[in-house]
């Protein structure tokens, strides 16, 4: 039977402590590792790419950086029609449709990956169909904000996109292990031959076989154990309303500096570092970045409850603004010893920084819509109130993460331009560094000087 709650009061103490906060905690670590596999599908591309070229795939640099680059043009696309879908569905059925919708690429790029006659034409649509994985980043974020309370949902939403986050780590480090050994038997099928100076083999199919029966299972247990909210009901006509509040698309710009740089660096970081620093055996240490990105983020939700999203916000960019300094330093003297070491260094600190933002920006987005509900709609009371600014704040934190999404398409695909164009990453990377200084900028005269119309 439908598992519907007709009575949700999470702002209210005494419902929260009786019966409140143990269905939001069971919703909450259903949707997690729902979203954790939703992120490692997402991006698998990254690691496979890498690998492609030693099992016989004959491609180019450019068409390698499309590959990793597509599944987030896809996902972020998909994150926007995904905003609305919670309110006009229900989360619990559109989680078990979105994750179980994961094995069609999981499995496609298991088969395809077998065969080195494969069209590119194919990779590119099993890309695309990757982006599953990132739309559903948005719908579950959207569904998660519904269950607690404003005080803690920062704390609540941090873990939910931190640990979800955590896929894209788990994945960049899992697949270098399982591609090596015949983890499925005959099921799985034969391996790849590798030339590198000695005979060797790869399973580079069990890169999407492996997330199968985990996605089943996650599948199945968001039918039996996830609730939906009567209350969260909306029509897309009523969500459309964060399109016409500025905030709303000033959080976009803000998000985008934050997630969009997470993702689009754990995308892209793989063959970067493998581009720039051909003698370092990089794989077996790229997934650390993406790992630090979601620990922090899970890890410092609490953080932006307590001193004020803005606040932490504001300096999450000045450090990533200095970090990309860094990452340009050792870049630019790469044939030194330990500049690898050095570049590494500087991305684990963007990584870190990323994840903090992606938490305080997060954070800030109810705190702002509290505020501009209030003032633009100044007759509304009680629920009416709480339900427009829950309404609005949880579109918002949809919405903006659809845009954000981008940044999984455009750093890989910056990456591949500039080399192209200039013979290395710099010319990405200050274009990346030009941004965070506009993103620190708005934060400060929207959000954080004295007299901000919107402090938070």
């Amino acid at each position: 039977m439908p598992r519907v709650l007709t009575e949700w009061r999470p702002n209210d103490d005494d419902f929260w402590r009786q019966s409140g906060k143990r269905v939001a905690t069971r919703n909450l670590w259903i949707s997690i590792p729902c979203l954790l596999l939703a992120f490692a599908v997402w991006l698998v591309w990254s690691v496979v790419v890498a690998k492609l070229p030693d099992v016989g795939f004959d491609y180019s640099t450019g068409q390698l950086f499309w590959l990793a680059a597509l599944p987030g043009l896809s996902g972020a696309t998909l994150r926007i029609f995904f905003s609305f879908m919670v309110p006009i569905f229900g989360g619990r059925l559109w989680t078990t449709l979105s994750t179980g919708a994961l094995l069609i690429p999981a499995l496609g790029v298991g088969f395809a990956v077998q065969n080195p006659d494969t069209p590119y034409l194919v990779f590119l649509a099993l890309a695309l169909l990757c982006g599953i994985g990132g739309g559903n980043f948005a719908s579950s974020m959207a569904n998660i904000s519904y269950f607690f309370p404003r005080r803690q949902q920062g704390n609540a939403l941090a873990l939910n996109a931190g640990l979800g986050n955590a896929g894209v780590s788990i994945m960049q480090f899992v697949v270098p292990l399982t591609i090596t050994a015949g983890v499925f038997g005959v099921l799985g099928g034969e391996p790849q031959t590798v030339e590198a100076g000695a005979r060797d083999f790869l399973w580079l199919q069990n890169a999407g076989f492996i997330w199968v029966p985990f996605l089943i299972v996650s599948a199945v247990a968001a039918w039996f154990l996830m609730d939906d909210i009567a209350s969260a009901r909306a029509t897309f006509r009523e969500q459309a309303v964060i399109f016409r509040r500025k905030h709303n698309w000033i959080m976009c710009v803000l998000y985008t500096g934050t997630f969009g740089s997470f993702i689009g660096y754990s995308a892209g970081f793989p063959l970067l570092a493998k581009t720039q620093f051909p003698h370092v055996d990089s794989l077996q240490f790229v997934f650390l970045g993406p790992l630090v990105g979601a620990l922090s983020r899970a890890a410092t939700g609490w953080v932006s409850d307590k001193y004020g999203g803005g606040r932490v916000t504001f300096w999450t960019f000045l450090a990533m603004i200095l970090a990309v300094g860094g990452v340009l330093f050792f870049i630019a003297i790469k044939e030194a010893p330990g500049a690898f070491w050095g570049f590494f260094v500087m991305f684990l600190i963007l990584f870190t920084a990323t994840g903090i933002g992606n938490a305080s920006t997060f954070q800030m987005i109810p705190a702002i819509m509290e505020q501009e509900v209030r003032r633009l709609m100044p007759t509304l009371e009680g629920t009416e109130f709480r339900r427009q600014s829950e309404r609005e704040s949880a579109a918002i934190i949809a919405f903006t993460s659809a845009i954000a999404a981008y940044g999984a398409f455009f750093i890989p695909k910056s990456y591949g331009t500039s080399i192209s164009m200039f013979g290395g990453p710099e010319g990405a990377l200050i274009i990346f560094m030009v941004f965070y200084v506009l993103c620190l900028a708005l934060t400060r005269v929207y959000y954080t000087r004295p007299d901000a119309p919107v402090p938070c």
